[in-house]
């Protein structure tokens, strides 16, 4: 066998290995069968349930509200800290390059730990931020923006920095500059790191579940919960959903770098 025919089949196993399980859970919540995996016939009625399932609908809600509200917060942050690292030099710069990396790599339980321990500390300290979508948000940020600053740093990092120089030479101020010339050509990648942040957020459960409080359930919440009592088609039908509109997001940000 061939060089390029090996890496074709190597290419062809990694795929089905990552995308076969998604395609099973699809598949399933078409399936007329409530239990086990045997096909008996195609059906929407899944689907309808799920939709016609109000009790469902606040789990939704407070996803959407945590992933929006985190992912506006650490892309601001998260920009503006990656035009710092990017256009200043300054004492610990290697030192805070450093520590953006620690909430990337390490493990989730440990931060979601951490997290519910200082939420505990300043709650009893200061009787504040007591758990709800307050701390779950709060939460999320705080591994959001090291996401953000990442990618937007490299974005930034690919910039000639004459162009910025120009544009001071012709009169333009700070803040001009920074709209006219710079965020024009990061704006790909902020929306790269926006996308990444929601995608996460939406996603996390770890960190989720250690920050959530009464009235702070969110869907990897509930979907959890759900499966300790028994898979059921609503929740293929609910992740499916939920593959669509990931799907969908993807696509549109794509069309819209093309277009650029």
């Amino acid at each position: 066998m061939t060089t390029r025919r090996w890496l074709t089949l190597h290419g062809v196993l990694v795929l089905l290995f990552l995308y076969l399980p998604i395609a099973v859970i699809v598949v399933l919540s078409f399936n007329e069968s409530k239990y086990g995996v045997a096909w008996h016939g195609f059906t929407l009625k899944w689907y309808r349930q799920l939709l016609e399932h109000t009790r469902i609908h606040p789990y939704v809600w407070n996803s959407l509200i945590v992933a929006s509200v985190s992912t506006f917060l650490s892309t601001v942050l998260g920009t503006l800290l990656a035009l710092g690292l990017a256009r200043y030099r300054f004492p610990w710069r290697g030192g805070l390059l450093f520590l953006l990396y620690i909430p990337v790599v390490i493990p989730d339980v440990v931060m979601g730990v951490s997290l519910l321990l200082f939420f505990a500390w300043v709650q009893r300290a200061f009787d504040a931020l007591h758990l709800g979508l307050t701390t779950v948000i709060l939460g999320h940020v705080s591994f959001q923006i090291a996401y953000v600053t990442l990618v937007v740093k490299s974005r930034l990092a690919g910039l000639d920095p004459s162009l910025d120089e120009a544009a001071a030479d012709l009169g333009a101020a700070g803040w001009t500059r920074f709209w006219k010339v710079t965020f024009p050509l990061i704006a790909p990648g902020i929306a790269a790191a926006a996308l990444l942040a929601f995608t996460l957020s939406l996603d996390d459960f770890v960190i989720t579940f250690f920050t959530a409080g009464p009235g702070a359930t969110t869907l990897p919440i509930y979907i959890f919960s759900s499966v300790k009592r028994g898979v059921t088609p609503e929740i293929h039908a609910l992740s499916t959903l939920m593959i669509l509109v990931t799907t969908l997001a993807l696509i549109a940000v794509q069309r819209v770098q093309a277009r650029r």
